[in-house]
């Protein structure tokens, strides 16, 4: 399923900001913008560049066929297994597809802000469309400095797993609600062997699965600015409480234990994940597991709950992080009107949206396709459409320089848990500079 983990390499924002080159076959006075009206009449095929492979790109291609049945004269070519530095390299050399798909929102501010995807704002209010049939996260994470250049195309959501029979067996009647409650639990469901851990509670380990600062920090109401625009990691105490919090719990384990329990735990997307191979008694993950235990581990009797909340921050509960993949129209596109309308119906359909659930695993970010979501929804998939429609939801900030903001704090998080961070609160403040230095240079169109 989708790996929905900070990508390893950030995107240099001076690489992202390069307009398309060639030119577009839109009529230039359309009302639509860079995007004219589409012509049922007219046959073409377009190119639609996705990320991924195996089943999941069948599972896609299936919903695509739907479309073309709607649209008779269009053909659609799906390419598989392409990722954002490719469409960037695409824009370069002017030879784009038609429409494109990332599974990174962080990029949303580098692809809108120089022109790499065209502005679908036009377009949008020329065919009606209500932006409020977006939850409001996915409105956010699809715009940048007032530019709507992507729509949101399925969301991931995540929250909390858990082996009901472990907890059954540890004398614990329900999943944790509250951060104190997580960590006892973790304690009580873990088992060793000398210095060995052969089961884990649970392991707040950053860099491990889904662990990261962005998927943690909600659960203290966290927030990544403050109102002037400036980094709030070194203002707001929820970051440096939730930094305390993993070290604590990390130096629980043992952080070479730790280390050498999560080397042989199994790899997060594979059959050997230890969730599903019951190593790991609870985990936070997105909502894309369900469908992989029900291939992998049918067996599994597990429950979902929205993760735990900060003590003291319980009006936080049922709430969590949000992210999913964005789809665009690259400038200097052949054919921007029918790959309007592919993404359009992606995006605003019912049909492809449950399909695209029931096939994939994700949540739909039509709010009409989720009243049918929930009619198919399994129970531990209902937890995450739930969480899904909480006001306390939240995303990460759209900016100029993309998932930089939230590597710098991952790498530093991660040397802080190993004991090499230092001071906390001087460590939290050199990341917020660090930010602020990498939002301005690549603002300014450098690289950070």
């Amino acid at each position: 399923m989708h790996v929905r983990v900070l990508a390893a390499t950030v995107l240099a924002a001076g690489a992202i900001l390069v307009a398309g080159c060639g030119g577009s076959s839109s009529s230039s006075g359309s009302s639509g913008g860079d995007i004219p009206t589409f012509n049922p009449s007219e046959k073409v095929s377009i190119t639609y560049w996705v990320p991924f492979t195996g089943g999941e790109l069948g599972f896609v291609k299936k919903v695509v066929r739907g479309f073309e049945m709607a649209h008779p004269n269009v053909r659609v070519n799906v390419v598989g297994n392409i990722n954002d530095e490719k469409i960037i390299a695409a824009s370069r050399s002017g030879n784009v597809p038609d429409a494109a798909l990332s599974f990174t929102t962080d990029n949303t501010g580098v692809f809108c802000k120089d022109g790499t995807f065209l502005n679908l704002g036009p377009a949008i209010k020329r065919d009606g469309i209500d932006l409020g049939n977006f939850p409001p996260a996915q409105q956010h994470y699809t715009e940048f400095n007032g530019v709507r250049c992507v729509l949101p195309a399925m969301a991931d959501v995540y929250g909390l797993y858990y082996n009901k029979q472990m907890l059954a067996q540890a004398g614990i009647a329900a999943p944790p609600k509250t951060i104190s409650e997580l960590t006892e639990d973790a304690k009580k469901l873990t088992v060793r062997s000398g210095s060995s851990i052969t089961r884990a509670g649970f392991t707040p380990y950053i860099g491990f699965y889904e662990n990261s600062g962005a998927h943690f920090g909600p659960l203290w109401g966290a927030q990544w600015q403050q109102p002037n625009g400036k980094s709030a990691i070194a203002s707001d105490p929820g970051w440096a409480q939730m930094a305390e919090w993993v070290k604590e719990l990390v130096d629980y384990y043992g952080h070479s234990s730790l280390v050498r329990f999560q080397a042989g735990a199994g790899e997060e997307f594979s059959s050997s994940n230890a969730f599903q191979n019951e190593k790991l008694a609870m985990q936070i993950d997105g909502e894309w597991r369900t469908a992989l235990i029900k291939d992998e581990a049918p067996k599994l009797q597990y429950g979902t709950a929205p993760m735990p909340v900060a003590d003291g921050k319980s009006e936080l509960y049922g709430g969590g992080y949000t992210t999913g993949n964005i789809t665009g129209i690259p400038k200097g596109a052949a054919h921007p009107a029918a790959a309007w309308e592919l993404i359009k119906y992606l995006a605003t359909e019912v049909k492809p949206q449950v399909e695209l659930m029931e096939d994939l695993g994700n949540v739909p970010t039509w709010i009409p396709a989720l009243d049918q979501a929930k009619k198919v929804a399994s129970p531990q998939f209902q937890t995450f459409l739930a969480i899904f429609a909480n006001p306390h939801t939240t995303t990460t900030p759209i900016t100029a320089s993309g998932e930089a903001s939230q590597k710098t704090l991952e790498n530093y998080l991660e040397k802080y848990q190993s004991g090499n961070g230092g001071n906390l609160q001087q460590g939290l403040a050199q990341v917020a500079s660090q930010i602020d230095a990498q939002e301005a240079q690549a603002t300014a169109g450098n690289v950070p």
